[in-house]
């Protein structure tokens, strides 16, 4: 499991001052500080200090806050990093990350910007070539200590490959999981795309318990309206709960001490259900605190 819980996180334009300050009282597990979509090339310098400020103002309580920057090969990124010089986000997220060599020239960018090894690594999974090289990119992070979490992006990738990007997501399906496999197999954190419909509950919904039930840790967000959803749809539920405990407790039973299997409520119960259960209440116990 994560070391942290990463069930939502917002975006937020680095070039609304406003905007970075009400972050602090929402319910976000994340937030995003955005240098690179959200903000306009006539914007990309002012949105640099106030990315810093509010960074280096902090305020923002136990939610972990991402700056991303523009991509490695940018005419912005060498300011960009000027900003990790002088502040300490949680993490930093590069875009358009598509291979090893990727991740290792931001690792390599981190290491001039932070000495100190504090700031961790995210990177974006959004085009063609991460989806053949997924394994690689996650693989890496043997090297890039840095290299924490993936992040999808969704829209990039749909409007690189022309692929349709329906409410459903069926032709986005196979790479998503090729991405959630990937995470797993090398124990990263993944976050899965935004949903475009702010509006639209149901539809965010649906995305998000879609996310949920394919290994996707969190989601990634782009309205305020879409945080409780979201959080909800990412956290165990009540019969979850009950159905871990009850695992839990079943295998404290002297009848089954030392047992690999036993059965309960007519069902097989192994110990990798065991394992998976004592996940859950962990879960369930860090959102309590």
């Amino acid at each position: 499991m994560s070391e942290k819980i990463r069930r939502s996180a917002l975006y937020m334009p680095g070039s609304n001052a406003r905007a970075l300050v009400k972050a602090r009282a929402l319910d976000a597990d994340v937030i995003i500080i955005d240098l690179e979509d959200a903000v306009a090339p006539d914007a990309k310098a002012s949105a640099r200090i106030l990315a810093e400020q509010a960074i280096v103002e902090g305020g923002y309580g136990s939610r972990e806050v991402v700056l991303r920057v523009n991509s490695l090969d940018s005419v912005w990124f060498s300011k960009d990093l000027d900003v990790l010089k002088k502040c300490k986000p949680d993490a930093v997220l590069f875009p358009k990350v598509s291979s090893a060599k990727d991740v290792m020239a931001a690792q390599a960018a981190l290491d001039e910007a932070d000495p100190s090894q504090t700031v961790k690594l995210w990177v974006m999974m959004e085009t063609a070539t991460s989806v053949v090289q997924a394994g690689a990119i996650a693989g890496s992070a043997g090297i890039a200590n840095r290299l924490s979490c993936l992040v999808v992006g969704t829209n990039d990738l749909a409007k690189e490959t022309g692929v349709a990007a329906n409410e459903n997501r069926a032709y986005l399906m196979p790479w998503l999981m090729a991405y959630v496999a990937a995470a797993k197999a090398h124990g990263l954190t993944i976050l899965d795309g935004v949903s475009n419909a702010i509006k639209e509950t149901e539809v965010l919904v649906r995305e998000c318990e879609q996310g949920r039930a394919m290994g996707m840790d969190g989601k990634t967000l782009i309205h305020p309206a879409q945080i409780a959803p979201c959080n909800t749809a990412f956290s165990p539920s009540a019969d979850e709960i009950a159905e871990a405990q009850a695992i839990v407790t079943a295998f404290a039973l002297p009848e089954n001490a030392g047992q690999g299997v036993i059965s309960l409520d007519g069902k097989m119960v192994e110990l990798l259900h065991l394992e998976m259960a004592k996940k859950v209440l962990a879960i369930a116990e860090r959102l309590r605190d």
